[in-house]
C-alpha cells in the first residue's frame, strides 16, 4: 500500500440493515479502500445446517476516505446512510482501533459481537496472533476474552485470549480491572 494511501483516515460508514456485504463490494468496485469485518456462525435449516458470516457490527463498514475529495460517489451508493460524527461534521475511526480489529480477524480466534465496556482495564497482548492489540480484559466462566471497542460506533467485539499473554498497559490511561465470572 502506498504511503498516501495510509494517510487517508478511516471513517465508519452506517449502511442499511442488512446490506453491509453489498455496500462493500459496491463501495470496492468503486476504488474505496474499505473493511467489514466479520464472523462465523451456524444456522440451523430444516433439512441442514449452514456456516454463515455475519457482520461483526452490524449496520456499519469502514472505510478510507479523503473529505475533500470524492464523497459524491459514496453516497450514491445504495444502502449508505451516513458518515458517523459528531453532529454533521463526520469523526475519523482511530487507526489503532481499525488494527486491533483487523488483527482480531486475521487471528481466527472466533471473535463475536460484544456489548461497549466502559469500566475494566486496558491490556496488550504480547503473544501469539494477537501481539500488540490492545483492549480491556474481561473473565467469563473459565474463558478470558478481550473486549476491542470502536469507540466511534460505541460497539465492540470480544475474543478468546490466553491470559498469561495479557499484560496491563501503563496506568496513565486511568482504567481500572473489570472481571466478570
Amino acid at each position: 500500500m502506498d504511503q498516501n494511501k495510509t494517510d487517508i483516515p478511516w471513517f465508519a460508514v452506517q449502511v442499511r440493515a442488512r446490506s453491509e456485504k453489498l455496500v462493500a463490494s459496491i463501495l470496492e468496485n468503486k476504488g474505496f479502500e474499505n473493511l467489514l469485518p466479520v464472523y462465523k456462525v451456524q444456522r440451523r435449516r430444516s433439512d441442514r445446517v449452514l456456516g454463515i458470516e455475519l457482520p461483526l457490527f452490524p449496520g456499519y463498514l469502514f472505510c478510507r476516505l479523503d473529505l475533500n475529495r470524492r464523497l459524491l460517489p459514496l453516497f450514491t451508493t445504495p444502502g449508505v446512510v451516513r458518515l458517523l460524527g459528531a453532529g454533521n461534521t463526520p469523526m475519523p475511526v482511530d487507526d489503532s482501533e481499525i488494527d486491533a480489529v483487523r488483527a482480531i480477524v486475521k487471528a481466527g480466534r472466533l471473535p463475536r459481537p460484544w456489548p461497549m465496556v466502559e469500566k475494566g482495564q486496558r491490556v496488550r497482548i504480547e503473544a501469539g496472533p494477537l501481539t500488540g492489540v490492545e483492549g480491556i480484559l474481561i473473565g467469563q466462566r473459565k474463558n478470558c476474552r478481550l473486549v476491542v471497542s470502536v469507540t466511534l460506533l460505541k460497539r465492540a467485539i470480544s475474543v478468546e485470549i490466553d491470559e498469561d499473554a495479557a499484560r496491563p498497559v501503563a496506568k496513565s490511561t486511568g482504567s481500572r480491572v473489570a472481571v466478570r465470572t
